[in-house]
């Protein structure tokens, strides 16, 4: 997962494909310089120059005479976090094949390291989701078309994990936390009725996800890639650009076509779920990371939104409304 806004001003900043870099060759030379030599395409790199923004990894931008390559670095704690290594591998080049990510170069299994390709563009802010709704849609559906992806992906499960290795390791949990239990089970039971199957979902579209070289939108980071109900993607992909409603429900018109009354409600539980997940995502993380970041207070501003929607007026009103077509 990669935090862009929280790192730098992805608003108004230009980027290329990736955010700012936030140290100089000669140290990272020295730490990493003998895993990248792994990588036969990396050894005659003239530069290397980390990324900010990752908070599961590490990720580089490495230059060489002939061109430029962004190296990921996983993080020992990817365990506790539901990440599948194998299954991020398959899943990218899935998309890459497929022209809606960068494309795999080389992977090295059992030490962490990816090397895809670099595409230049510019890296999303919020604002910049919120002008390109139309445009993002057209992404998603291109990549929700592809071949099915390695594993399922679905945040009832993912947020139970969390809760269980939470509980189980002592780490910290928000006040009141369980206490939306009976609703998450309200949102699962409605999602039931009109179950529409599972398509090939990044599932983690923050704002800093997307690459927009001026012909395309290109999505970038699968780590937490599976087949899921496109509606989750859709609703996430709101959500992380805190964006009104009616956001919401132009994004929904423009991936189905028409006025969906139903998968906009469907898609903001899913939001709802999303935030009330990785809320514990950060608990995880605020114990486990290495990387310098308040981990807590993101979380908690996850909660804080998701307790409100639980608590809200059109909570009710949406498991109406994704039972009825």
């Amino acid at each position: 997962m990669m935090i862009f806004a929280l790192v730098g001003s992805a608003d108004t900043a230009t980027y290329e494909m990736y955010p700012e870099c936030v140290s100089d060759d000669s140290v990272l030379e020295q730490e990493f310089g003998e895993r990248f030599n792994k990588f036969a395409l990396l050894k005659a790199r003239t530069s290397i120059k980390e990324l900010s923004g990752g908070l599961t990894n590490r990720n580089f931008l490495i230059e060489t005479p002939g061109d430029k390559y962004v190296a990921r670095v996983s993080s020992n704690s990817s365990s506790f976090l539901s990440i599948d290594r194998g299954s991020e591998f398959v899943n990218t080049t899935i998309a890459g094949e497929g022209g809606v990510g960068a494309e795999v170069l080389d992977y090295i299994p059992g030490e962490g390291l990816l090397l895809i390709s670099y595409i230049s563009g510019k890296t999303y802010g919020a604002k910049d989701v919120a002008a390109n709704l139309p445009r993002i849609a057209t992404s998603l559906r291109n990549l929700h078309a592809l071949k099915p992806f390695d594993h399922e992906f679905n945040m009832f499960n993912t947020q139970s994990n969390y809760l269980k290795i939470v509980k189980e390791q002592g780490f910290r949990v928000p006040d009141g936390y369980e206490d939306f239990a009976p609703m998450v089970a309200q949102i699962k039971k409605a999602f039931e009725v009109l179950f529409e199957g599972l398509v090939p979902c990044n599932n983690d579209l923050l704002p800093g996800n997307f690459i927009d070289d001026g012909k395309k939108i290109w999505l970038i980071d699968y780590e937490y890639s599976g087949n899921n109900d496109a509606c989750f993607e859709i609703g996430n992909v709101w959500a992380e650009a805190f964006q009104p409603i009616e956001a919401l429900e132009e994004l929904v018109t423009a991936y189905y076509g028409a006025h969906r009354p139903d998968k906009v409600a469907r898609a903001w539980l899913w939001a709802l779920m999303a935030k009330y997940g990785w809320t514990l995502w950060a608990s995880i993380q605020d114990s486990v990371s290495e990387i310098e970041f308040d981990f807590w207070e993101w979380g908690m501003s996850k909660y804080n939104l998701a307790r409100s929607e639980f608590t809200s007026e059109y909570f009710k009103k949406a498991l109406m409304a994704v039972t009825t077509k």
